[in-house]
């Protein structure tokens, strides 16, 4: 069976391909693990710099594999426990003391979208197309986009992206301050590697102070909202309304 999440290196960059392009790479508990543990890597590994998360096939990600509710809702415990493994990748991308890239083009949706929001560049490519599906079934957002998205976009755009939950291109991402910046589809992972490569030319120990400073200046509330937010998505994933709504989809 393939991996779920495929890493290699080249130099100071580390690549990280989300493998599961018959799902449109829809995350699934071996895909967060190996995510994780792909993160994990990569932070102790001296010698790397940078991380470019990018998906194999048609999509970035396409959210939560609603194929595996039963599992993730099978106990209060198994829903912490699928929880609390999304979050935990949130804290690695904002808290490693690598620029993390997110190279998007597809479908980027929910879970995975919120995992975009919290790398230092956001590329899109200009294919994408990206929404919080969340409020829709009853459940809620993750990654801390509930104090991130609001900083950046003001609480109504944030409002108007996570309860209307509504389908937008990459010129929306731009305008809202999701992405960084549009690429064509066919240049996307070149210009992630050109990105990645002039950041690997700077000090390293000052790209990766100056990271941690904006975000805890910027992101001084990361944690409550985190906290929040895994428990309001605990309830979400347990509410037999939700449940039904994401089975129907």
């Amino acid at each position: 069976m393939p991996k779920a999440v495929i890493a290699r290196h080249d130099g100071p960059v580390v690549w990280i391909r989300l493998n599961r392009p018959e799902r449109l790479n829809a995350m699934n508990k071996e895909l967060v693990e190996e995510l994780s543990r792909s993160l994990d890597a990569a932070e102790a590994d001296e010698k790397a710099r940078v991380v470019i998360i990018h998906g194999e096939g048609r999509a970035f990600c396409s959210g939560d594999d609603l194929k595996d509710l039963d599992a993730q809702t099978a106990s209060e415990e198994a829903t912490q426990a699928w929880v609390d493994a999304i979050q935990r990748v949130t804290l690695q991308i904002m808290q490693s003391r690598k620029v993390i890239i997110a190279a998007v083009h597809g479908w980027c949706v929910g879970g995975a979208l919120e995992w975009a929001i919290n790398c230092d560049f956001t590329l899109f490519a200009d294919n994408t197309r990206w929404f919080f599906p969340e409020v829709t079934y009853g459940l809620f957002v993750t990654g801390g986009v509930t104090a991130l998205l609001t900083k950046q976009a003001g609480p109504q755009v944030a409002k108007e992206l996570m309860i209307l939950g509504e389908r937008h291109d990459a010129k929306k991402a731009l305008e809202v301050g999701i992405a960084w910046r549009i690429v064509p589809e066919a240049e996307l992972l070149g210009e992630a590697q050109k990105l990645s490569r002039l950041i690997a030319e700077r000090p390293a120990g000052a790209v990766a102070d100056m990271k941690q400073a904006i975000n805890e200046g910027f992101h001084s509330s990361l944690a409550d909202a985190m906290a929040l937010e895994t428990k309001a998505t605990v309830r979400g994933f347990l509410s037999p309304e939700a449940q039904a709504r994401a089975k129907e989809f």
